[in-house]
């Protein structure tokens, strides 16, 4: 079962959090490959999307929000756009489109940042949202201070935590079709809590980065981890052989009925405001082309169909559709 563990190195100035997604990764993995011709992911798009998914789901545990987490990267490889959504209940959900090949060696460049004009976008999307207010997102290249291309995701997150936070953080991701994981390690704020919509912006957290010793020490031990040891090992065994000398402070797990699963937040409602917007002169010329509209959700697979009497509803009562005359399918 996918499952989120938490702990903080007693009496030092430095937290963790360790993720295993199992169920809720290969659920999400199969709904795409059974609502898509395509098929499957090719490998190289399943461990980005599985990495983004285990990032995604990191962050979202490490920070107080009462909201949904979207982790999107978007550049002009052949992934334009890939996409994982952390829910405040930990319900996951994630998608990426493709146009074109996928060479079965492909680096992250090679997917999303060929002219190294890639980026990666954190949007934090209130639950409730007071009048006015917007969702904070935050943006960063695919590229380091030098313009290089960076080539692990991991590299372009720990660049994005000390924007947006100014924490040191020591990411390890990996994925594969049956698990997708992470380990985070992040300094403490001297004071306050932080998070990522950047409130903890002070002159002392800036002044400490790089410095604590404690912190990297500890980040030397994580960056040890292995790929195959992540994807393979269970969490007692990977904090036992990382952290054996430290006192860990460990809390409660997150799993069983509190740990992360496949949810999607699409509905009949959300799709029909969606044709709401398209106007009703374009609606009803979708209609006279095909008979229908019908509108697939790129992240759970579901179809929606609305028929002529459908469409007629929707603008005419603004979403109070009539009973069963076009179901789900």
């Amino acid at each position: 079962m996918s499952e989120i563990h938490k702990f903080l190195f007693e009496g030092l100035p430095v937290r963790g959090v360790l993720v295993r997604l199992t169920d809720a990764w290969t659920e999400i993995l199969r709904r795409h490959a059974a609502g898509h011709a395509a098929g499957a992911y090719p490998p190289p798009v399943q461990s980005m999307l599985g990495e983004m998914m285990a990032a995604a789901t990191l962050m979202q545990s490490n920070i107080k929000f009462n909201g949904s987490l979207i982790m999107q990267i978007f550049g002009d490889g052949p992934v334009k756009l890939a996409v994982a959504e952390v829910q405040p209940d930990f319900g996951l959900r994630a998608t990426a489109t493709i146009a074109g090949d996928v060479a079965a060696d492909a680096s992250l460049s090679m997917l999303v940042n060929v002219n190294n004009e890639g980026k990666c976008a954190i949007t934090l999307d209130p639950q409730t949202k007071f009048p006015g207010q917007q969702a904070y997102q935050g943006v960063v290249p695919l590229f380091g201070d030098a313009r290089e291309k960076l080539e692990s995701l991991s590299d372009v997150l720990q660049h994005y935590m000390l924007q947006s936070e100014q924490l040191d953080t020591t990411l390890v991701l990996a994925a594969n079709d049956q698990v997708a994981a992470g380990l985070l390690i992040q300094r403490l704020p001297l004071a306050g809590v932080g998070n990522l919509a950047g409130s903890l912006v002070s002159q002392a957290n800036e002044d400490e980065i790089g410095r604590n010793e404690h912190y990297k020490r500890i980040a030397i031990l994580a960056s040890s981890l292995k790929r195959e040891e992540l994807l393979t090992l269970d969490v007692e065994t990977i904090l036992r052989r990382l952290f054996w000398e430290e006192s860990l402070v460990r809390f409660e797990p997150q799993a069983g009925e509190a740990a992360p699963h496949f949810s999607c937040t699409c509905s009949r409602e959300r799709v029909s405001n969606m044709i709401l917007g398209l106007g009703t002169e374009e609606a009803q010329d979708i209609v006279a082309e095909r008979g229908e509209i019908e509108v697939g959700c790129e992240f759970c697979g579901a179809q929606y169909h609305f028929d002529p009497i459908d469409v007629t509803w929707i603008f005419r009562e603004a979403g109070d559709l009539p009973p069963a005359s076009a179901a789900m399918q």
